[in-house]
């Protein structure tokens, strides 16, 4: 089992939610994070003052999948979340040491 960690612009998330869905991938989950790459931020202007954005607002999404999804997962979220400029983010694959579901008890590729 792995885990799927994708770092991507907020107004990208419903491309790839829907994406994600369309291949049969139902369960993830999304938080709401601030970082920066090598956009480094960027400076705004409000009301005539100049100031400095270091941390970029961006969207986790975690997706927890059997290892013969990895694959199709990654292309999905990287078709759906590019926008090809800068800071169209990050995809992470960790392994999954065990999963339990709550509600029955069940463990491992039954849990997902």
């Amino acid at each position: 089992m792995k885990l799927v960690v994708a770092i991507i612009q907020p107004h990208r998330i419903e491309n790839v939610r829907q994406a994600l869905t369309d291949i049969g991938l139902n369960g993830l989950t999304v938080t709401e994070v601030r970082g920066y790459g090598r956009q480094k931020g960027h400076t705004e202007i409000y009301r005539g003052a100049e100031y400095t954005i270091s941390f970029m607002p961006k969207l986790k999404i975690e997706v927890a999948l059997s290892d013969d999804r990895v694959d199709d997962a990654i292309s999905t979220i990287t078709k759906s979340a590019r926008t090809g400029k800068i800071g169209d983010g990050k995809i992470f694959v960790l392994d999954l040491l065990g999963v339990q579901r709550v509600r029955t008890g069940e463990t491992g590729d039954d849990a997902l």
